[in-house]
């Protein structure tokens, strides 16, 4: 595969992955709509396959569905990001960025996972109270880390009963 069809690749893993195109009839028209787009933006250019793809690779260390919400959610914004800049009379960059937001919003989770790491990203662990902080809340975050999965489903399981929702 080449770096020029990595685009479509990644736009159609995201759409298909959350269900967004049971029809390969609206699959096929954003396919025709993301070739316009590359046209739009020369994505022939040979200096495309320079440093290898930029989402796809990334895509394959995420493997669980919630955290693949989490990844995606990051690369459907950049992707809006992107068509924020480009010629919205064009029918087809409308279509693209109508069906990307359709997709941000039904992963508002990932979102907000997404801000939390980078939140954790930006501790300065070298701060003497966050390093206090940071020990105090030590037991916890060891707790949360030694819970099987099967106690993590019990307690799921149970609280479902409890519910009467």
């Amino acid at each position: 595969m080449t770096c020029k069809t990595y685009s479509l690749l990644v736009l159609s893993v995201v759409m298909i992955y959350f269900g967004r195109f049971g029809n390969s009839l609206i699959l096929a028209q954003l396919q025709n709509d993301i070739d316009k787009l590359k046209a739009d933006f020369n994505s022939s250019h040979s200096d495309v396959a320079d440093g290898g793809p930029i989402f796809t690779e990334k895509l394959i260390n995420w493997t669980e569905r919630n955290e693949k919400r989490i990844i995606l959610s990051q690369i459907v914004s950049m992707y809006l990001e992107m068509l924020e800049n480009t010629d919205k009379s064009k029918a087809h960059v409308r279509r693209i960025s109508e069906e990307l937001y359709t997709l941000k919003n039904s992963l508002p989770d990932g979102l907000k996972k997404m801000k939390d790491l980078m939140d954790l990203t930006k501790l300065q662990m070298s701060d003497l109270k966050i390093q206090r902080k940071a020990v105090n809340e030590l037991f916890s975050v060891l707790q949360k880390l030694v819970e099987t999965p099967a106690s993590l489903k019990r307690k799921r399981s149970q609280s479902q009963r409890r519910c009467k929702c």
